[in-house]
């Protein structure tokens, strides 16, 4: 992690703070109804988008620039404003638009301030559960359930025998790879809900997940809310999770060791 003092940049993780309880509102007061569906992949796959995660990422997008006109931003729908500055802002507008589409209440609003290309900063926030994940420093993340305020931390006692995983491959690894990982198979068995498996790790709720085929915006604000937990972050070849792509968070360094290991036929 690049060094940087995080106390002093108290003001974004309050800005995110409000953040969170807006797009809260938004959500219920605006998007809470009917809205369009389109396949990015056009019958190359199905990778959805709505029109709600283009009004989610414009809103937030309009939130930024009036607080922080001279920022980068980057977002999934909308791709990269960029400027001179050191501090980008990475924007998910709707992590698991499948879950959205099918009214599952697991998707999430996703963003992250980066600072010289390194996230400090992210907020995981839930509109349907009413709930978010943020941390206000390198040490300490909470999570604000129904306006209540609880500092949280991974389960560091968990051991790899009794670890509970969750974890999805998302289509991204074949029949042959995954017959390479049955130790892994056999220990999937908690439901992966994207960013909030990640949350409940933070939380100590999870001891393991591990995803296929993460971009930034899926990772980066996640980042700094599992760290600042106590989590284990990296790929699954051990590198630094900044660069994206296949995901293992775990909850202490004995556990992430192991299922590095194991996934070592798969992380070339």
């Amino acid at each position: 992690m690049k060094q940087i003092n995080l106390k002093n940049y108290r003001p974004y993780a309050d800005f995110l703070s409000k953040l969170a309880k807006e797009l809260t509102y938004y959500y219920h007061s605006k998007l809470n109804g009917t809205f369009k569906v389109s396949n990015k992949l056009k019958g190359k796959g199905y990778d959805p988008v709505t029109t709600s995660d283009k009004a989610f990422e414009k809103f937030i997008r309009l939130k930024i620039k009036k607080k922080f006109p001279n920022h980068q931003i980057i977002g999934e729908e909308f791709g990269h404003k960029k400027s001179k500055s050191d501090f980008t802002w990475v924007i998910d507008p709707i992590d698991g638009t499948r879950s959205f589409v099918i009214g599952n209440p697991t998707w999430s609003n996703l963003i992250s301030l980066n600072y010289k290309g390194y996230p400090i900063f992210g907020l995981a926030n839930f509109p349907v559960l009413k709930k978010y994940y943020l941390n206000y420093s390198d040490k300490i993340a909470y999570v604000f359930d129904n306006g209540k305020r609880k500092k949280i931390s991974v389960n560091k006692k968990a051991t790899f025998g009794g670890a509970k995983l969750s974890a999805a491959f998302h289509g991204a690894l074949s029949l042959n790879q995954q017959k390479k990982i049955p130790k892994i198979l056999k220990l999937m068995q908690f439901p992966c809900s994207d960013a909030l498996s990640y949350s409940h790790l933070a939380e100590g709720r999870l001891d393991a997940v591990m995803q296929c085929s993460n971009k930034i915006w899926d990772i980066h604000p996640l980042i700094p809310i599992i760290k600042a937990a106590g989590g284990i972050v990296s790929t699954w070849s051990n590198k630094d999770a900044v660069n994206a792509g296949n995901i293992l968070v775990s909850s202490n360094k004995i556990v992430h060791n192991k299922f590095l290991k194991l996934l070592k036929p798969v992380s070339k």
